[in-house]
């Protein structure tokens, strides 16, 4: 695997993808997912050229942190968060992803407020209602919205969601419109000086063409990058 190459081959993609909806390639950032990746495979992506990675687990997260497998890059947290490991990922990355819920909003509110420091999120939509699958209702966004503005130590950046897994293409686009309409939606009612709603993260390796064309700002790529990833417990 020449991970160069693909770096090179995913941002020409995304640049293609943002000309053909009529948008500027730099107006889509690209976050690797580096779930189950070994240091060596994090630092090498950061060496070519990759800005931001999106952890899935908090011990990997840790893990990594303490090898220092991220320097010259941005941290996001994109899995699902529990409330008990909170302590672990706020004031520890730059964003969080996946916050999706008030006790979970709560969580960190509570953390970042003993640390000190003013926590940037998303809130994640479970646009299609899969069971399976976190993000909070979409007829529950306008109200946790609400609520994430209110609080001192958070700062609101846009949403993130994940539609269902699908090989059709196209199959995705109208997930991630009902998306778009609710982030542009969101960014009207935010009128504070706090939130700065600017990140709208969708799409992923099978799909996030289709995301540009819809608004994403961020998509998150994993496999596009890396290959198919390696069993969990792989020797890193």
């Amino acid at each position: 695997m020449d991970l160069s190459q693909n770096v090179k081959a995913v941002r020409e993609r995304i640049a293609a993808a943002a000309a053909a909806a009529g948008r500027r390639p730099e107006e889509v950032a690209l976050c690797a997912a580096t779930k189950t990746q070994a240091n060596e495979s994090i630092r090498a992506a950061i060496a070519a050229g990759i800005q931001v990675c999106g952890e899935n687990r908090v011990q990997e997260l840790s893990a990594h942190l303490e090898s220092n497998a991220y320097v010259g890059a941005r941290v996001h947290f994109i899995g699902r968060l529990q409330t008990n490991k909170v302590r672990q990922v706020v004031g520890r990355v730059d964003l969080i992803q996946s916050v999706d819920s008030p006790r979970l909003l709560q969580a960190v509110e509570a953390q970042a407020g003993k640390l000190g420091v003013v926590q940037d999120i998303l809130l994640e939509v479970n646009i299609a209602g899969e069971e399976s699958k976190g993000g909070c209702a979409p007829a529950d966004l306008p109200w946790l919205a609400e609520e994430a503005q209110k609080a001192a130590h958070i700062r609101l950046r846009g949403l993130m969601a994940i539609p269902p897994i699908s090989t059709v293409p196209g199959a995705n686009r109208k997930y991630f419109s009902e998306i778009r309409n609710l982030f542009v939606d969101i960014m009207k009612k935010m009128s504070d000086n706090q939130s700065v709603i600017d990140c709208l993260s969708m799409g992923m390796s099978a799909d996030f063409e289709d995301a540009i064309a819809e608004g994403a700002t961020l998509v998150r790529v994993g496999t596009a990058l890396f290959g198919p990833r390696p069993p969990m417990g792989t020797p890193r």
